[in-house]
């Protein structure tokens, strides 16, 4: 048996299969644990690269904007944490703003 090249590159097939992996969507509708232990997320809108979810917190409902993040370990659909607001996710008072930021992810140039 001959041994292994040092780098190992994927074989044409083994790229394939990992395109083929099913990777898990986002819930439609959930109910937040942790820091948002309680809030019922209803997820409003999605595109190829972007999100809005209506937040409920039982006094108060806001909407969480954010872009597309594919966990491939997992093999899903990252929700946000805390950390992710101001980098790739945005919270918005009113639909009217959540759609104008939703839409300027669509646009961006990737």
């Amino acid at each position: 048996m001959s041994p292994l090249p040092k780098s190992n590159p994927l074989s044409i097939n083994e790229m394939d299969l990992c395109r083929t992996i099913e990777i898990q969507n986002l819930k439609k509708r959930f109910i937040g644990k942790g820091e948002v232990k309680g809030f019922g997320f209803t997820q409003i809108r999605y595109a190829k690269r972007a999100y809005i979810y209506e937040v409920d917190s039982g006094s108060t409902k806001y909407y969480e904007v954010f872009k597309k993040r594919i966990n491939r370990r997992f093999a899903l659909i990252s929700y946000p944490n805390s950390k992710a607001f101001g980098k790739w996710a945005w919270t918005c008072l009113s639909i009217n703003d959540a759609i104008k930021k939703f839409k300027s992810i669509e646009d961006e140039k990737v």
